[in-house]
This record gives C-alpha cells, structure tokens and sequence, in this order.
C-alpha cells in the first residue's frame, strides 16, 4: 500500500489541479473560478482530508444548481468532490433515494450517513445495508486519480461545465460525470441531438446513420450517442470521419473499453470528442444500468433520433424519455416488413416525427424559422414550363396517329390561327412533328408516344 505521505501528496496535487483549472492528461478541467479559501473549510473537516471528514456541500443543495454555499459556475468544494466521487460508488445511476438525500442534506453528510450505516430519509433497512457495505470499499481519490491517468475528470451538478440540461432529471440527476476529452462538455451539449438504434442494424440502418452523421456534422451540430454495436458505432465514425464533434455516453467505466469490439473508436472518442458517464471508473456495464444510461442521452440533448428499434429496444426507451423531459422525438421510417423497424413505426404512429436527413433534424431541434429543411419537390420538367394555352393543345394531341389543325382546335377549344401558333411553338420545341397525315407527338426511343407529363 502506499504510505499516508505519499497518499497525501497525491491528494493534494488532484486538489490543486480541480481547482486551479488546470489540464489533466490532456483534459482541460472547466471549473470557472477557484474552490479554495473559505470554500474548503466545511463543518466537521481537515483541508486535504478523506470525505469522510467533510461535508460535501451544506443542506440545502439544490437540484438545479450548486450547492448551498457555492455559487452555479464556480469550483465544487474538495470535500464535496470527495464525497460525490463515492457516492458514485455506493449509488446506482438514477437512484431517486440517493438523489433527493443529496438534494436535501448535501453530498459529504449522505456520504457520512452511508459510511455510519444510517438510514436516509425514504430509503428501507436492506437498501440502507447495501449503502454501507458499498461505502466500505469506496476510495474516491483512488478514483479519481484512476480517471486523471487515463486523461479525465470529474464533474460535480452546477460547475461551470455541467450541462444544465441534466438538471431536468430531478432526483434522478447525476451525483456527477466522469468525463474524457478535451472539449467543453457544457459547450457541446447546448447544441447536440442524439442518434439511437438497433445494435444489430441491417445495412439500410447503417447507412441512414452514417448519413445523419456526416450530415449533422456539416451542419455544426453535435452527435450524441451510446458507443455501442450498430446505428451507435455508425453515427459515431461517420461523425468523425466528416470532422465532426461527437459524445459517447457509457454504461460503464469511462477508462473501461465497452463493448470491446468499439475499443478503437472509444478511443477516438475520447481523443476527438467526449467520452461520460455516471460509473466509476473499471465498473463494467450490465442490462439495467444500460436502461438507466438512456435518460443521460435524452436529458442531455434537444432531441432523439430513431434509426432502426424492435418493439423491446432500449431506443425506445431513450425516446420515451426525451419526450417525458420535453425534448423533440424523431424516427427513420423504414420498411413495412422489417422487424428493425416496428418499434420506429409505432413511434411515428405518436408523437414522434418523421424525419429522412440531418436537414429534417435540424429543422425540429434547431431555431425556430432559422434552421428549416429545404423545400422538398420533383424536378422542373419542360412541360411544366409551356404556358397553359401551349399545354392545353398539346394535351388535345391523340396519343397514337395524327390530327389535322381543326381536329385538335376543336378539341382544344382554341381557334385554328392560334392553334397553328401553339403545334409550331410546339415543334420547335421538340414536343410534336409534322407530316402527310397532319400533327402527332413525337415517338419515344422504344416507339411509343411520349410521356404527356415532360
């Protein structure tokens, strides 16, 4: 083991590099202001202590914001971030328990209450148990120096790069994110939209993510997804490969290659993008915690995008959950007899929309009369371009032989000078000839007439 001095050296350098803001593996640590002075001193604990000495934020810390005694933007409190990192260990992803003990006590007192083995308000005696027994075995600085080495960091609810959007989960919002990569998570996230679906995609489901992907990342808009098998790996690479910004939210680990098919794209990810999530770090994902991830995906983005979903994905479920916290759901039509696509198809049969590009994306979850989709219409054809008159005598033209001039007046209710006019415009313009036998329309290549609607 390491000795208390060496421990405590390190401590104090992860301290100095949260709160001075500096980088971290390569990871730029987005606290706006400094946490120190009279921010460190918390009832009950030591400057560089473990989180078992401090508070981690006084009562009354909300769930839209900081905690009582900090103002939203600047730097949590070490003890705070020691106890939130923990509690990362103790809680599971989206545990309203846990969330409304944080709302209301504080982080570092739910910390000292899981670690004594006292109850927390709503919370029964075997689930106050697991508390305990999980809180014995939390290191939070081992955690986070586990993270700092592989290029990451922590983001406690309320610094200056949380995504205030996540607070739209209540008490079920993040004890805080483990977060890779060097761009501003905040930033990033105020224009992102996610893109969802079957890990076990057919190729036309691949092929419309990768198409959203590059299309949403000439637009400027970020893409968000889960780093998985199928439409998430497509939308990811494709978004990479048009030199756009990308977020992978993980059921896992961030330091922990998930599924290990994708180890090389996570890897991009973290490099060129963003890699969070709510676990820590080594912890390997399961089924539920999968289900829990999907609410971080809806919370954080303006809207979900549907590419391929049976009736039991979990797709389903980040887009139920995006329309509950008012978000825009969207889904990609597919084949009436593809099983891939059932679940889609029941979205759009809601409240969902419709969308086929990243232009109809845009258009849903960008601004309002700024970002729509090009009007969508059948090319100009030279028929559309006669004047009515013209067009009217070419339609009194019988589809097989030929007329005289007064036939086709008559049939087009136009007098014979006139008509006259409109067959010779008409030649000119290749639509119909003239022989022995009077006027017909010009013969396709296979011999027949020629389509009326050219």
């Amino acid at each position: 083991m390491r000795g208390s001095t060496g421990r405590a050296g390190e401590e104090e350098a992860l301290r100095a590099v949260y709160e001075g803001g500096r980088l971290t593996g390569g990871a730029r640590v987005w606290a706006t202001t400094k946490g120190g002075g009279e921010a460190d001193a918390q009832p009950g604990g030591e400057s560089g202590g473990g989180p078992e000495g401090g508070a981690g934020g006084g009562a009354g810390e909300g769930s839209g914001g900081a905690a009582g005694g900090r103002a939203p933007g600047e730097c949590a409190p070490w003890q705070e971030r020691l106890a939130r990192v923990a509690l990362t260990r103790v809680a599971d992803p989206g545990d309203k328990v846990m969330g409304r003990a944080v709302r209301e006590l504080g982080a570092g007192e739910v910390w000292r209450a899981a670690l004594a083995g006292r109850p927390l308000p709503g919370a029964r005696q075997e689930r106050t148990e697991r508390y305990a027994i999980k809180a014995a075995h939390a290191d939070p600085v081992a955690d986070l120096v586990a993270v700092h080495r592989v290029g990451g960091r922590f983001l406690c609810p309320g610094e200056g790069d949380w995504p205030g959007q996540l607070d739209d989960l209540g008490d079920e919002r993040p004890l805080g994110l483990w977060v890779r990569g060097p761009a501003s998570l905040r930033l990033w996230a105020l224009r992102s939209v996610a893109v969802v679906g079957a890990r076990t995609c057919t190729d036309y489901g691949r092929h419309m993510a990768v198409l959203l992907g590059a299309g949403l990342a000439e637009a400027g808009w970020v893409v968000v997804s889960g780093a998985a098998y199928g439409v998430d790996g497509a939308v990811h690479r494709s978004t990479l490969n048009a030199g756009g910004a990308t977020i992978g939210v993980l059921a896992c680990g961030v330091d922990v290659p998930y599924p290990r098919g994708n180890a090389d794209l996570i890897d991009t990810i973290a490099e060129r993008g963003l890699l969070l999530g709510e676990l820590p770090p080594g912890d390997h994902p399961t089924r539920v915690r999968f289900v829990l991830r999907n609410r971080v995906i809806a919370a954080l983005t303006r809207g979900t995008v549907v590419v391929e979903a049976r009736y039991r994905s979990g797709s389903l479920i980040t887009a139920r959950r995006a329309a509950e916290l008012g978000r825009v759901t969207m889904g990609v039509p597919g084949p009436c007899t593809s099983r891939m696509s059932e679940g889609v198809h029941e979205m759009l049969r809601g409240d969902a929309v419709l969308v086929t590009d990243a232009a109809e994306v845009v258009e849903m979850v960008g601004s309002i009369g700024a970002d729509l989709a090009p009007a969508r219409r059948g090319p100009v054809l030279p028929r559309d371009l006669l004047r009515p008159a013209t067009a009217r005598v070419l339609d009194a033209l019988p589809g097989r032989g030929g007329a005289r001039e007064e036939e086709i007046a008559r049939a087009a209710g136009v007098g014979r000078a006139d008509t006259l006019g409109r067959l010779l415009e008409l030649q000119a313009l290749g639509f119909v000839t003239r022989d022995a036998d009077g006027w017909a329309l010009v013969r396709t290549a296979r011999g027949g007439p020629p389509d009326r609607t050219r």
